[in-house]
């Protein structure tokens, strides 16, 4: 008996034909999806869904019936916008919404620009004990924002606290951090304490990656570390403050530990003072999850639109000073 002699896969006059698919394959092209699988679970879990639930709620409201006290003196109905309308023609909410923007023209500056400082006193040559530093700067942000207001607000106390005694000594005046215009520089005062570290290593992991090369030109060109820090590593680290401007402005529209965990401590700040208070206060303190979660919706709109527009903003002016 013979056997026909059959040419290799794509040899000169034979026909090209893929090799046929084996399980191993199969098994090969579907693993990438195996390991995307846990990611995938956890999104919809625990962000998908309870964002689709906040928005159901958030169109919905409870419609009492009667004066009973029955199961069927409270029925949810459809609201449509009504919640949103109220939201955003609340005074409160609105209220809340200026004072954290007077708190961001605070915070934001003097963060970043101390982060900035920081990473360019880390990335000189003379600089001893660059590793402590590092920690010594970072530290703040490893601490929980709680912990970390809870810290302060002690410190603002002036029963308890070392600086109001070391003023009385000297006969200086104590003003109270905790009342009035005050506050905002002791709230701001927490978040800078404890997001310039992280900020700074942000910036700081930039600036080492520029090559030495691009210093070691401009040395030969006689230029002073001063004009190599302002004319070089600024602009090459542009990208890394723009994301630090872009992680800086979520959270500071989204405060809420700091001034929750101080409310104890004085008067001046009310269960509104944040936008986030007044939908907490609204879901867990009067009982109306539905206006609380229009309202959450409207801040992760406002927070949506403001810092992608801001990334916009900022890759348009990237993009013309390239073309420059």
């Amino acid at each position: 008996m013979t056997t026909a002699h059959r040419e290799p896969y794509g040899a000169e006059g034979a026909p090209y034909a893929l090799p046929p698919r084996t399980a191993a394959r199969e098994r090969a092209r579907s693993a990438p999806y195996f390991f995307l699988l846990p990611a995938t679970v956890l999104f919809v879990l625990f962000f998908a869904l309870p964002i689709g639930y906040a928005i159901w709620l958030s169109l919905h409201k409870v419609q009492v019936k009667g004066l009973g006290l029955g199961s069927g003196a409270r029925t949810e109905i459809w609201a449509g916008l009504e919640n949103y309308t109220d939201a955003l023609t609340d005074s409160e909410l609105l209220d809340g919404a200026l004072r954290v923007l007077g708190y961001g023209a605070l915070v934001i500056p003097v963060m970043l620009g101390l982060a900035l400082l920081f990473a360019l006193m880390l990335d000189t040559d003379k600089v001893r004990l660059a590793p402590v530093t590092r920690l010594a700067t970072f530290l703040p942000y490893a601490i929980p924002g709680v912990v970390a207001a809870l810290l302060w607000g002690f410190l603002y106390l002036p029963d308890v606290s070392p600086f109001y005694f070391v003023l009385d000594k000297l006969g200086m005046p104590q003003p109270n951090l905790l009342d009035g215009g005050p506050l905002y520089l002791a709230l701001s005062n927490i978040a800078v304490w404890g997001g310039t570290g992280f900020n700074m290593i942000v910036i700081y992991t930039s600036l080492r990656a520029i090559p030495a090369e691009v210093y070691e030109a401009a040395k030969l060109d006689g230029a002073s570390p001063l004009q190599i820090a302002l004319r070089i590593k600024i602009p090459m680290v542009a990208p890394s403050l723009i994301l630090t401007f872009f992680f800086s402005i979520i959270a500071t529209l989204q405060v809420f530990s700091e001034p929750t965990t101080l409310k104890p401590l004085t008067n001046s700040v009310s269960t509104t003072w944040s936008p986030l208070m007044k939908v907490y206060r609204d879901a867990f303190g009067a009982g109306d999850i539905h206006a609380a979660a229009a309202e959450a919706v409207i801040i992760a709109l406002v927070t949506l639109v403001l810092s992608f527009g801001f990334l916009r903003a900022a890759n348009s002016r990237t993009k013309q000073g390239e073309a420059r």
